[in-house]
């Protein structure tokens, strides 16, 4: 049935689309023509699908895969030619690790500016002390519990969270 809306009766000619190199890209050429999309390539088009894209990465809190569909929504909705899968995303974790990199030293400003001495701080709670299992950031986690002892626990972080800021 479907076959009849390909023009054609004889199913056993679609594996033979593989076949030729050219006739992917031939295909994607009279879908872009006929269609009006744009090359994925194309310059003008590139350069407002990156701009999109590091503006998304900087400005939303969203994990590769939701950065990633996000792009090819970008990319259906102005007819631009989708990449390959592995091409995407490249480009979306390149994105991404740089608007890391961004917000990490915008961070690190911002606490140089409120005190000399908080970044080296903050890089000490990473440190795992000897014989402990974990840093000083990581024994920090929030109550799970809604016990009187976890609630008392949290007054006791609440505290120890104040007093950070005034140690130095």
């Amino acid at each position: 049935m479907w076959a009849s809306s390909w023009g054609t009766e004889d199913v056993s000619c679609i594996k033979r689309y593989t076949e030729r190199q050219m006739t992917a890209y031939e295909h994607a050429w009279e879908i872009r023509d006929t269609y009006g999309y744009h090359p994925y390539d194309d310059p003008e088009w590139s350069r407002k699908f990156r701009t999109f894209l590091h503006g998304r990465a900087w400005t939303h809190a969203e994990g590769p895969v939701t950065l990633f569909n996000q792009a090819v929504g970008w990319l259906r909705r102005n007819r631009v030619l989708l990449p390959g899968v592995s091409v995407l995303a490249r480009q979306v974790s390149e994105v991404r690790t740089v608007a890391e990199k961004r917000l990490h030293a915008t961070v690190a400003r911002a606490a140089a500016r409120a005190d000399r001495e908080l970044p080296e701080h903050l890089m000490a709670t990473l440190v795992t002390p000897e014989g402990k299992r974990h840093s000083e950031l990581e024994r920090r986690r929030p109550p799970t519990r809604t016990t009187g002892t976890a609630f008392a626990r949290a007054l006791e972080r609440v505290e120890e969270i104040g007093a950070f800021g005034r140690a130095g």
